[in-house]
């Protein structure tokens, strides 16, 4: 779980701290909060105890997303016996879902708003100021905010976040994600473009180019259409030194010609994520995932055929209704043949809404999904540490992007294939690419020394 605190002080206004939960998504989608609010001459505080006004940004996609989300409102609480002028606000995916019990039952939230309804949030505030409490969780086809530029919120200035799509249309029987951010829309590829340019003028030296299924993007206009592919392509030639990545593709969705484009551009990073989800084409027809287990590997192969140094990176539920052990086998067998360089693993949970909830019984014993879950979790970590021994004596070219956490001498970067790595800094700063010869590893991260 990410959390990322906003900061952005103006002289007049009230004072706001966001608490953002969850994915790179939702951080884009705190910038656009940021950036609205400060056009209507609100303040941003990185120090809660300062604030009038606390926003926190919402995830849906795990279970235990909703505990977090209590136990955080309870501990705003304690700052309201300080300050009793104090309004608290839920914005982001769970909004809609809580609203009632945030509101009307004691929840002691005096806003609440979803991911579309942020350009409300300024008039909202106006009347929550005044005494009122406010909702608005109403979807939009439309709405990409896509004239509004993000305030960026990292620290280091290296490597920022671009949304170009909002919704899904995908329904797996899972996910609740087309609930809480409606249907899949893509933005105009030029406001893309442009956001991209302003980082690089800024001296950004990466971008990641986010959706919930970034490979269905499409965009036609007079200028003809613009598919993913092309948005990759036009992106990754703005600046031969500036990289590029994205995240997440749909492996119905990963084409050959989006693989061309990520192999003939060496800005455009060697890495994909690719969630599998499970080995077993029995469980992802149940899952609606619209592709079997032989898509997704020829998808492999064709990825390795093309770049055999891609890393890839996937997703993978545990215990998901019906599963057998034959299945959960499968999926182990997957990751063999695979050789996932890292993973997001998970047991299933229930998610309210979603059609696994209503017509699917949750029927994986919950010891049986933590034993599943720990053996994905293990073979994963072995497989992790095979990929980075094979790095063991190679030079890669590393992006720094900040100091190592342990150790303020030694810095912290990736390479190209999205993978950790911590070296003497010997005066390098942030932004630089380096070279670095890797000299050892565990199954999280590289490490090595800098070399000419």
């Amino acid at each position: 779980m990410r959390y990322t605190d906003l900061k952005l002080i103006v002289e007049e206004g009230k004072s706001i701290f966001i608490e953002t939960l969850g994915c790179q998504m939702n951080i884009v989608d705190s910038e656009v909060v940021v950036s609205i609010m400060k056009e209507h001459g609100y303040g941003y505080t990185s120090d809660i105890k300062s604030a009038d006004i606390i926003l926190l940004n919402t995830c849906s996609i795990r279970d235990n997303a909703e505990h977090k989300i209590w136990h955080k409102i309870k501990e705003y609480q304690h700052f309201r016996k300080k300050n009793k002028k104090l309004k608290i606000g839920v914005i982001g995916c769970m909004a809609e879902r809580l609203k009632s019990r945030l509101l009307e039952e004691g929840g002691n939230v005096d806003i609440v708003v979803g991911p579309d309804g942020y350009r409300s949030l300024p008039a909202l505030m106006g009347s929550v100021l005044g005494g009122k409490k406010e909702v608005n969780v109403e979807l939009s086809v439309e709405e990409t905010y896509a004239e509004i530029t993000p305030v960026r919120l990292d620290a280091n200035g290296v490597a920022a976040f671009v949304a170009i799509m909002r919704g899904c249309n995908n329904l797996c029987s899972y996910c609740v994600v087309p609930f809480t951010r409606g249907v899949e829309r893509s933005r105009n590829p030029y406001t893309i473009i442009s956001e991209v340019e302003e980082l690089i003028k800024d001296g950004y030296k990466e971008v990641t180019l986010l959706g919930q299924n970034v490979n269905s993007f499409k965009w036609n206009d007079e200028r003809g259409d613009v598919t993913f592919p092309k948005l990759l392509a036009m992106v990754a030639e703005l600046s031969p030194s500036f990289r590029v990545r994205f995240s997440t593709s749909h492996p119905k969705d990963l084409s050959d010609e989006l693989i061309t484009v990520i192999a003939s551009h060496h800005n455009i990073c060697k890495s994909i994520h690719l969630p599998v989800q499970s080995g077993s084409s029995r469980v992802l027809k149940l899952m609606n995932r619209k592709y079997d287990i032989e898509w997704y590997m020829e998808r492999m192969y064709a990825i390795k055929a093309a770049m055999p140094e891609c890393a890839i990176t996937t997703d993978i539920i545990a215990g998901f209704c019906g599963e057998s052990e034959e299945d959960h086998q499968q999926t182990l067998a997957v990751m063999r043949e695979v050789g996932y360089s890292a993973a997001f693993m998970y047991k299933y949970s229930d998610r309210p809404g979603t059609r696994a909830h209503r017509s699917m019984e949750d029927d994986v014993d919950d010891d049986i999904k933590t034993r599943r879950v720990n053996e994905v979790i293990e073979l994963q970590n072995h497989l992790s540490l095979e990929h980075n021994k094979l790095d063991i004596g190679h030079v890669f070219e590393v992006l720094i992007e900040n100091s190592s956490k342990r150790n303020s001498s030694e810095s912290f970067g990736r390479t190209s294939h999205n993978k950790a790595v911590v070296f003497p800094s010997e005066g390098h700063k942030n932004g630089e690419f380096v070279n670095v010869k890797i000299l050892e590893c565990s199954s999280a991260t590289l490490k090595g020394v800098l070399v000419d």
